[in-house]
């Protein structure tokens, strides 16, 4: 009788596995001040002004890195106007927008795989972006932590 149970129990266990696997590729993600985000809609460009720029979106919230150029290395924020992060709210009554610049806010950008082949950009970020409105006492700053960007198709003409 043992037996049969262990057998049953086995075949329940066996029949009750699902293939429930969902594949996050392309992504843009991170945890905006601890909270966790994740953009679905992306895209990866050369702006005009010749700069390269990464969005991520979700609904009315932007998120956009910019760097100069698209070498496999760590960018620093805070440093520049060049090499920056920003993150945009459009909805209307609650429009709020922050960024990093020349002296203001911190963080980093790090692309760790540039793919020609397959025309995609990978990486990380994080930063402290400063809110433009300084009347803004509520909303000072807000923060993006462990960012990952998975390769992000590369637009080959300038979107931005």
């Amino acid at each position: 009788m043992k037996k049969y149970f262990y057998f049953l129990l086995l075949l329940f266990v066996v029949v009750s596995c699902t293939e429930d696997v969902k594949f996050n590729n392309p992504a843009f993600q991170g945890l905006k001040d601890n909270v966790f985000w994740r953009a679905n809609a992306y895209k990866s460009a050369v702006s005009i002004e010749g700069n390269f720029v990464i969005e991520g979106s979700l609904g009315y919230e932007n998120v956009t890195l910019q760097i100069d150029n698209v070498a496999e290395k760590t960018y620093i924020l805070g440093v520049n106007d060049i090499v920056k992060a920003s993150y945009a709210n459009t909805f209307s009554g609650k429009e709020s927008e922050f960024s990093t610049g020349t002296k203001k806010g911190s963080g980093q950008i790090v692309i760790t795989d540039y793919d020609l082949e397959n025309n995609t950009i990978s990486g990380t970020f994080k930063f402290n972006a400063v809110n433009s409105n300084t009347a803004d006492l509520d909303n000072p700053k807000v923060t993006f932590t462990e960012g990952v960007f998975y390769k992000i198709p590369i637009t080959p003409r300038a979107l931005f």
